[in-house]
């Protein structure tokens, strides 16, 4: 039977796979090569066409998913920018469709890539933090309701940019102190246009104000704790930062994605929400696995298991030997390599 999975070499789970007794073998997204064919078929799982993915197909969809809402996005901040006022008949149907559909995938490197910033940055950001809202917010557990909020919330975060002149926003260079203040004000400027739309609800209008905002209260406008945060704030405080980091922006070229991680985790962006902080950097881990890692002594490893208590220091492959990054702590992951 081994030679019935080998058909699908080269594709993508897309789901999930235990074996018979409950444990997880393979996450969905792992890319089906020799080594994990053999593994299932050690476990005698035998995969079916409804059990694989194309990569290259599902990610033309996600590009034309994001693209267009992406301009729909851009029409959308250009009315708000002359109207005050956000059109939430065009963002319900035709931006929140395409940020659902998308985030329905398992497929998340694939997601990744179709939101990397181009020449759009400002409206593509808010799609892309719209779409890792979603799926944080799935993997928290929130119910329906609380979930679309936070789509919806998270869409529009950076909506009182359109106050902002673009040549501030845009500048290539550090901001003066005056600048940085008034693109501070963009959170203020969000919850009123939010607040005074029809259509909406305070707390859409109070995730624009606070998703600058910090657990220890270092953030901004008002430096209020986590306490006093809405959770769906914390979640787009996440998001936010994440999806910025990893684009190109006038000021300063895109991190690379394990660095990112590292920095988060470290707090390096301020303190940002552990519980939710954690998860998200644990789920963007498991996306990795069955990917190569450069290790800090130049090998190269494949990543075979994520740890739940130190996602960031996985087990690893190397040739014919097993590297636990939790007990070499010598060692460190510099760079993933997508396969």
């Amino acid at each position: 039977m081994e030679s019935f999975n080998h058909q699908y070499l080269g594709k993508e789970l897309a789901r999930d796979v235990f074996n018979h007794r409950g444990v997880l073998v393979l996450p969905a997204a792992s890319r089906l090569d020799e080594n994990n064919l053999r593994l299932l078929t050690s476990h005698r799982i035998y995969l079916d066409p409804s059990d694989v993915a194309d990569r290259r197909g599902k990610s033309k969809e996600f590009q034309k998913a994001v693209d267009s809402g992406t301009l729909a996005m851009e029409q959308i901040f250009e009315t708000a920018r002359h109207t005050k006022s956000i059109p939430m008949m065009e963002l319900r149907y035709e931006v929140l469709p395409f940020i659902q559909a998308v985030s329905e995938s398992n497929d998340f490197y694939g997601v990744l890539e179709t939101l990397q910033s181009k020449d759009d940055y400002t409206f593509r950001h808010n799609i892309a933090v719209g779409i890792l809202s979603t799926l944080l917010g799935k993997w928290m557990g929130l119910g329906q309701d609380h979930l679309m909020q936070l789509t919806i919330a998270a869409t529009l975060h950076d909506i009182g940019k359109v106050v902002i002149p673009e040549e501030v926003l845009n500048k290539p260079g550090k901001l003066t102190k005056e600048e940085f203040d008034l693109v501070k004000q963009h959170t203020t400027f969000g919850y009123e246009i939010i607040r005074k739309t029809v259509g909406t609800n305070h707390n859409e209008a109070l995730v624009a104000l606070q998703h600058h905002e910090r657990m220890d209260g270092s953030g901004y406008p008002h430096g209020i704790p986590g306490d006093q945060q809405l959770e769906i704030s914390r979640v787009v405080a996440v998001t936010d930062v994440f999806h910025a980091m990893s684009s190109d922006r006038p000021y300063h070229k895109a991190s690379p994605l394990y660095e990112i991680l590292r920095q988060m985790e470290e707090n390096v962006f301020g303190v940002l929400d552990p519980f939710i902080c954690r998860l998200f950097i644990h789920k963007m881990m498991e996306s990795m696995v069955g990917n190569l890692a450069e290790l800090s002594d130049g090998r190269l490893g494949e990543v075979l298991l994520i740890h739940y208590h130190d996602p960031l220091r996985p087990l690893l492959r190397v040739e014919d030997t097993f590297i636990d990054l939790s007990r070499e702590r010598q060692l460190e992951m510099v760079r993933i390599i997508q396969r």
